[in-house]
């Protein structure tokens, strides 16, 4: 994606005679020689590599009856072994995108391993502690490796862990395996900066999501909700405000603490909606929910597009929302359809010229 807008760009620069078209050829040739590029072979291998991971799976849930149980296990001990053992020499000799592979091999080889072990001598069933041993063996694997198909391969298993528990505990508050998500969390993102797979820091915000939602379905209290707008309207202040000390740190991040936090804030609003369902309470939300909007677009809304267009939406659902509960009632739906039209258009109205503001501020930056 990113390599279509360089592209286009260096060549309308080209155009324009700012740069020369063997420059404009050197810096694509500078991007695509990055690790981080993307590369169709290296996505080929991965899905194969998963491919292969479940159908060793598979064969091992099958629990093949005619093989002898000692010939079993040391098959697949044997099969962790020659992957973790070839990627390393696929290392050694320059081929990261096939040792990323064969890593991914040996991590679901190890799961299956757990599983075939649990089947042959019929051990009785804590899936969380299984999980939790395959979870922790990939984090090893990651770091030892300095992985990021590892990293994002343990941030899978970090909500497969979430939903053994959950299925095990029945969706219920139990112990310590309840702050299983943030601490998961904590273990990625050092992971992440050690193997510099940034992306998989989106599994992340995503579990922590996920996590404050099932928070809510324990309680479904207005005080959760609220808490979860608080929570997020200061950590998006945070990491957007200029002069916050974590500001710079969270930009380096690129667009995801923003965004992510910004959605931790409207997932608290919208909660409330289920509460504040009329009266001052809803003007009062209404409020909240369009004053989010515009404060997100007034500090992200020039650099961050997911944040943009994020709030573009939630201002203009927020507002049809209320002319529905508000105006629905009184008036006949054709006419409420014409209402709706015209909040559409003049939320168009704002739209493009909030653009314009945002393009005006580009130009005096490049200036």
């Amino acid at each position: 994606m990113y390599r279509g807008r360089l592209k286009r760009d260096l060549a309308i620069w080209v155009g324009k005679g700012m740069l020369s078209q063997a420059t404009a050829d050197v810096l694509l040739k500078e991007f695509d020689s990055r690790k981080s590029s993307f590369s169709v072979g290296g996505v080929l291998m991965i899905l194969a590599a998963v491919l292969i991971a479940a159908s060793i799976l598979l064969l091992v849930a099958a629990n093949w009856q005619e093989i002898p149980r000692l010939t079993k296990v040391v098959g697949i001990v044997l099969l962790i072994w020659i992957f973790y053992l070839s990627a390393a020499l696929s290392f050694a000799r320059g081929s990261d995108r096939l040792g990323a592979a064969l890593l991914v091999l040996g991590a679901a080889s190890f799961g299956g391993a757990i599983a075939l072990i649990g089947q042959l001598y019929h051990l009785s069933g804590d899936t969380l502690g299984a999980m939790l041993l395959w979870f922790g063996m990939t984090v090893v694997s990651a770091a030892a490796f300095r992985s990021a198909a590892l990293t994002v391969f343990a941030g899978l298993l970090a909500f497969v862990v979430f939903g053994a528990y959950l299925e095990q505990y029945d969706a219920e508050w139990q112990g310590l395996y309840a702050f299983w998500p943030p601490v998961a969390g904590v273990i990625l993102a050092l992971l992440a900066q050690w193997t510099g797979a940034e992306r998989s820091r989106h599994l992340i915000y995503i579990l922590l999501l996920g996590w404050c939602a099932w928070l809510y379905s324990l309680h479904t209290d207005v005080g959760v909700a609220i808490l979860f707008v608080i929570v997020g309207a200061l950590a998006f202040l945070a990491v957007t405000m200029p002069l916050s000390p974590i500001s710079a740190l969270a930009r380096q991040r690129g667009a995801s603490p923003a965004f992510y936090t910004f959605v931790l804030t409207l997932l608290g609003l919208g909660l409330l909606h289920f509460h504040w369902t009329e009266g001052g309470d809803l003007a009062l939300l209404a409020l909240l929910t369009i004053g989010a909007t515009l404060l997100a677009l007034s500090l992200e809304g020039r650099d961050n597009g997911a944040v943009r267009y994020l709030a573009y939406f939630i201002f203009a659902a927020e507002v049809l929302y209320l002319s529905f509960v508000t105006i629905d009632s009184m008036l006949g739906t054709s006419t409420f359809f014409l209402l709706a039209g015209l909040v559409v258009a003049v939320l168009a109205f704002v739209v493009v010229k909030l653009e314009k503001i945002f393009t005006r501020k580009d130009k005096e930056i490049a200036q």
